[in-house]
């Protein structure tokens, strides 16, 4: 895989399928073989936060190779810049260190690598492990690139006219709460707001009764840009440190009372869930698409979002599911049930639109601050993004195999977001679970 063509639209020897690893249940892992080397946060047992890798089941503490002297160079200085216990000052180096890092890890953790009895003592397995914040999140946006979502949605509350003027034309996004932002695995407690019926005279305050989730990809700033100075659209793409799942809460009954005039507030700000490791550019290059083109009559994305090779590379095709499993189906020890299964490739616009119409108005974007796409729904019913969507704002409710029957979350029901990139030739990866319990409102 060292041809010109291949290295040219960003794969090399780290990408190649025959690939296999001395960690043997990584070989054929449906989603941290040798081929992904994802960068996280964890803690062993009894330990401190580190930077580590998954491989399989394991994970592979980076700090350790450090004081091991395997690592030199630029994959030295990626791993002392997330010596304080985050990976900010790693993002902030850009793709150079971080591709050495991918490099020597590859070759550490080969087949035939020399250094495996010296790596050994520093794999802990997964489930023994606590995973972290990846980094400490300054800012977090979120958009709405997903059409059919915004399609659909639209049409429940403005069946003449389902998307506004300005949604062909301009990412949407507003900015979000990074406070509440938890990795995999954290409680989710319903949140209180004011909710008014429509046929009530004045609001009341309580629980939220429509909690709902959102299927989103989440994409990590590495490096960023002074204030005032915007990103390019044709570099945009240098400043996109990684990517994670992200579960965008939402109190669609408090979201309705309180949206206008201004969007969204507490119905969204009192949890977001993420997946914990960041999938590098650098692992996805072979699953990136082209664009998919608008439809007939849609307008080209004006010059400053406008970039041919970011239109011929810049999507994703990344298959994600929502999974749900009651606190019924827990007790009774029947398996997850898919709740909807969509793709990346359905977003309206690319990461790297995203990005520089943020920056756009000199927007100064900080290593480490989180995007989101916005609810990625597919075109029909077996893809929706969202509880909102599937039961028809609450009208048709969804029958599980437990014999229950939902059409918004309950408290105890779990929800799972998993992705899947798969291309034949290639080996398959996956981001791990973006999961997390209900618990009843304070």
């Amino acid at each position: 895989m060292t041809d010109h063509a291949a290295l040219a639209n960003g794969l090399d020897e780290t990408h190649d399928p025959q690939l296999r690893s001395w960690v043997t249940e990584a070989n054929g892992h449906p989603e941290f073989p040798i081929q992904n080397l994802p960068l996280g946060l964890f803690s062993p047992p009894d330990g401190t936060p580190r930077i580590g890798t998954a491989i399989g089941d394991q994970v592979l503490d980076l700090a350790g190779l450090l004081e091991a002297g395997l690592l030199t160079g630029a994959a030295a200085d990626a791993v002392r810049a997330a010596a304080d216990g985050s990976l900010n000052g790693l993002l902030a180096l850009g793709a150079g260190p971080r591709k050495a890092l991918r490099a020597r890890l590859s070759e550490l953790l080969r087949e035939d690598a020399p250094e495996r009895d010296q790596l050994a003592p520093l794999l802990s397995n997964l489930v023994d492990c606590t995973l972290h914040l990846p980094a400490r999140i300054g800012d977090y946006t979120d958009f709405y690139v997903g059409i059919h979502h915004a399609t659909e949605v639209g049409k429940l509350f403005r069946p003449d006219n389902p998307l506004l003027p300005n949604y062909k034309y301009v990412p949407i996004g507003y900015h979000g709460r990074a406070s509440s932002i938890r990795p995999s695995g954290t409680p989710v407690r319903r949140p209180n707001g004011q909710t008014k019926a429509p046929d009530a005279a004045a609001p009341v305050f309580g629980p939220s009764r429509r909690l709902d989730y959102e299927l989103e990809l989440g994409i990590w700033v590495g490096p960023g840009n002074e204030q005032g100075e915007p990103v390019p659209i044709s570099a945009a793409a240098d400043h996109i440190a990684g990517f994670c799942l992200l579960n965008d809460w939402s109190a669609r009954d408090i979201q309705a009372w309180e949206y206008q005039p201004l969007g969204p507030f507490l119905a969204k700000s009192f949890a977001s869930t993420i997946s914990p490791w960041i999938i590098t550019p650098e692992a996805l290059a072979p699953f990136r698409i082209a664009q998919p083109p608008r439809p007939e009559g849609d307008p080209a994305p004006l010059p400053y979002l406008s970039d041919a090779e970011d239109q011929a590379t810049g999507a994703f095709d990344l298959e994600l599911d929502v999974l749900i499993r009651t606190e019924a189906m827990r007790r009774d020890n029947l398996p997850a049930h898919r709740l909807a299964r969509s793709n990346a490739r359905h977003m309206y616009w690319t990461v790297a639109q995203m990005l520089a119409h943020h920056s756009s108005n000199g927007c100064n974007l900080m290593p480490g601050d989180l995007l989101g796409s916005g609810t990625i729904s597919g075109p029909d019913q077996a893809s929706r993004g969202s509880l909102l969507e599937s039961t028809q704002g609450g009208r048709t409710p969804i029958e599980l195999p437990s014999g229950e029957e939902r059409r918004f979350l309950e408290d105890g029901d779990e929800i799972v977001l998993r992705a899947q990139a798969r291309r034949d030739g290639f080996a398959s990866i996956g981001f791990g679970e973006c999961r997390a319990i209900i618990q009843p409102a304070p």
